[in-house]
């Protein structure tokens, strides 16, 4: 059966998956870049953003699977963009240029409607308004069959788990401390909600855990 799957989420040592004050000029806080950087030099990351080089091992391996067996995404507003409110008009069309590395349906959560915006090499993103539970209903259908993966941000994974919709969690802990910011597992009970740890390894750059949801 299709899974609900978030992968290589990265939280700090004290818990936070963003730091504070996130902005046009930092999307992830204040100091929220660093959390990434177990991943930014592996080769699966530098295929989609960089020079096509980079380092293999556990910590690409790990990435790569994020995106195997995936057929559409969704997105808390805040991974889409720094916009808030109302949509002032169509000019913001994402972070990550006029080729996003989703290739496939993306459902953004919002409060405000937006037509859907067609890019470059199959990424089309479409704006649901009525909450988790149609989004998740929308990816399952464009996902034919696929894995959907939840993106984040960090609020956006608490409203699935508080849910009990989400199947596995690929949680990467990053030796940093950002302090303040976003903190994903607080005040979660993660036991009750039916979560174990299935795998777990440490690479140099990261604690990598996957937390499976019990039948």
């Amino acid at each position: 059966m299709p899974k609900l799957r978030v992968n290589s989420f990265t939280i700090s040592i004290d818990g936070y998956g963003a730091g504070p004050n996130q902005s046009l000029e930092n999307p992830l806080g204040v100091g929220g870049e660093s959390l990434h950087e177990w991943m930014v030099t592996t080769r699966t990351f530098q295929k989609l953003y960089g020079d096509g080089v980079g380092s293999t091992g556990e910590d690409d391996e790990l990435t790569a699977r994020g995106f195997h067996n995936t057929g559409a995404w969704i997105l808390g507003r805040n991974m889409f963009g720094p916009i808030r409110g109302p949509w002032p008009d169509d000019g913001w069309r994402g972070w990550w240029g006029d080729t996003p590395p989703y290739h496939v349906p993306v459902f953004v959560l919002t409060n405000h409607p937006r037509e859907s915006i067609s890019m470059e090499g199959g990424t089309v993103f479409h704006f649901v308004t009525d909450g988790i539970h149609a989004a998740l209903a929308r990816a399952r259908e464009a996902a034919n069959g696929q894995d959907i993966r939840l993106g984040g941000g960090v609020a956006t994974i608490r409203q699935y788990l508080q849910a009990g919709l989400i199947d596995e969690l690929h949680i990467a802990i990053s030796p940093i401390l950002l302090g303040a910011g976003e903190h994903l597992f607080v005040n979660l009970d993660t036991v009750a909600l039916g979560y174990h740890c299935t795998e777990h390894v440490a690479t140099a750059k990261a604690l990598h855990c996957v937390l499976t949801k019990r039948s």
